[in-house]
This record gives structure tokens, sequence and C-alpha cells, in this order.
């Protein structure tokens, strides 16, 4: 089975490009509510599952301990873009534990909010690990660590108490069985599992309902994605799609992104959860694809599913601001 074109590109009266995908929606007792495309083809679901990732700095009783509200946690399930107020709260959550830049071990990089990388360049200083943009999460590794007792050094690595924690909570979540076959390194250096795409979906559906969880797994839950719907800015950024979606509809919806064309996303009131890739990795389609899906699902909401037809449209411009194109929602997103 060939995955479905679901996102259009065009160029005057022309589709110049498309992008196939897979999109799988399901409820919490598991039953599929959309599927297109091979949905129960593995994927990487990359950054898309922070908020699972985060699960055991809320359950271990660690974010208690150093104090940590929704701008915290919101941070620990974050893809940010490196601006001033990311960072700041990257270092602060840290240094709740008694840890510095220098424990961090996700690597470095500049800024991918354009105003704040050119004032990078011009004045310095230069990039450490507070901006990468997974640093909420690793500052929530760290603290995970030294609440529990453990050495943090190594905490990104396969074996760490850090990362076998987050492995079974994962296959908790999901159902998928995750391991040394199914794992590759993602970008800030922890492991990344691929596991079916309907499985990730049903995962974030039993988040954002509590069924099939226990007491305090459904309670942090609630709490991580509360979290994430209530500071939307920490989650990603100024313009960034995760942070204008949840704009949308402050408290209905959740969404994040992940690298390489993945989406995942929850719609609490429907116990709805959705986990999407474009195939080829492109970041557009994946945005149309996404916006397209949840209009669908909130087609009981007029308003609301017009708005966010009209976010999963955009308009192309050239360097003269011509109107060259679109990226549009196709096929059975259309």
């Amino acid at each position: 089975m060939q995955n479905p074109v679901l996102v259009e590109v065009t160029r005057g009266q022309m589709v110049e490009s498309r992008h196939r995908g897979m999109v799988s929606v399901v409820d919490a007792d598991g039953k599929s509510v959309m599927a297109l495309g091979e949905v129960a083809t593995p994927v990487f679901p990359r950054s898309a599952v922070k908020a699972m990732q985060a699960l055991p700095l809320v359950e271990s009783g660690a974010a208690d301990a150093y104090g940590f509200g929704n701008s915290e946690l919101a941070l620990a399930c974050a893809s940010h873009s490196g601006e001033p107020e990311h960072i700041r709260l990257a270092g602060e959550m840290a240094a709740r534990a008694g840890l510095s830049e220098a424990d961090f071990e996700c690597g470095s990089h500049w800024s991918t909010e354009f105003k704040v990388l050119l004032d990078q360049v011009r004045s310095g200083p230069k990039p450490n690990q507070l901006g990468n943009n997974c640093s909420g999460k690793h500052a929530g590794f760290l603290c995970l660590a030294c609440h529990s007792g453990v050495d943090h050094h190594g905490y990104v690595g396969y074996d760490h108490f850090v990362q076998s924690t987050i492995r079974d909570v994962m296959e908790d979540l999901t159902g998928a069985s995750l391991g040394h076959d199914n794992c590759g390194t993602d970008g800030c250096s922890i492991p990344t599992y691929a596991a079916p795409l309907d499985r990730i979906a049903h995962g974030f559906a039993r988040m954002a309902t509590g069924t099939g969880l226990g007491a305090e797994r459904a309670k942090a839950s609630r709490r991580l994605m509360s979290a994430c719907m209530a500071e939307p800015f920490y989650v990603a950024g100024s313009g960034r799609a995760c942070t204008e979606l949840m704009g949308i509809a402050p408290g209905r919806i959740f969404a994040k992104t992940g690298a390489e064309g993945v989406y995942c996303a929850a719609i609490p009131e429907k116990g709805y959860g959705i986990a999407l890739k474009c195939e080829d990795g492109a970041t557009r389609g994946a945005e149309a694809m996404v916006g397209a899906v949840l209009a669908k699902l909130f087609d009981d909401d007029a308003d609301l599913s017009a708005r966010l037809s009209a976010w999963a449209e955009k308009r192309m411009n050239n360097w003269n601001g011509i109107e060259v194109g679109t990226i549009r929602p196709a096929g059975a997103l259309a």
C-alpha cells in the first residue's frame, strides 16, 4: 500500500509538489477514529513524544520537590526556539538541583528564532547547551536523576536509570516493545524508539483520558498536558506551530512536533490521540496535515474548525511579497 497524498504545494494554477503521509487518530479504548496510510508502520516519533518522556519527572516527585509549575513542566516537554525566556528557565530548572549548563549532555546550537539568532551573532555570547531546543527536557532528566539519588553523568545513555525509566513508561503507554532492535539516537543524544504510528496515537489518547493507566500516571499525564496547554510559548516559541495551535483553542488542544515530519496531538474533551508523519520528513507537510486533521475532528464546532482549516493552508510569498502559491491539505484531508 502506498501512503496517500495529503498535502499539495501549488505555484500559479498548478500543483508543483506533493507530500504523502500517514495519519492515525485513536480513542482511549484503542478504537481507530481515522486511519490514512500505513498507520501500523513503525516510525521514530522523535521530539513529538516529549510529554511521555517527562512523565517520570512528575511521577517520581521531582517536579514537586523542585517547585516546578506550568512553565517548567511545559519546557520539560518542549522543542523550544532558544529565546531568552527558554534559556533562562532551563538554567533555573537545573540550578534547583544544584547543577549548571556544564552538566547538560544535549549539545549546543544557535537559536532557531531569527531575531534571537541575529543578536547572538552580533553581540554573543556563543550559544551553549541551555539554548539547545531540548534543554528543558534535559533539565528535567537531570532533576529526575538527582531527586532519585542517581549519578546524573551519562544520563543520555541507553542503560542509564533515566532512559531505562522512560523506556518502561513509553512501553506501558503505547503497548509497543522498545529495545535495541528499534532504537536510534536522537539529535539531543538520547535513545529514540520506532513504534507503530497507531500505538503512539493510542498512547496520547490514554494520556489525555487516563484510561487504563494507574492513578499516579493518569494524574501526571493530565498535569503535563494541562501545563503545555496553559503555557504554549514554553512548548515551542514565537510564531511556532505548536504554540499557535494550542493558542487557537486554549485548553482544548495539545500539540507537539517532532523532527522528520512527525506530529502528535490530543483532544482531551474527545479522548482522542493523534499521531501522523509526512512521509518525506517535511515540516511544512506535517503542519498542514495536523491542522487539517484537527479541523475535521472539531467538525461539531464550526467556528473552531474553520479557524483550524484556515491555519492549515499557508500562502507562499516571494521576496517581493507577491503571492506565488499555497501549501494546502489534499486528498482525504482537503
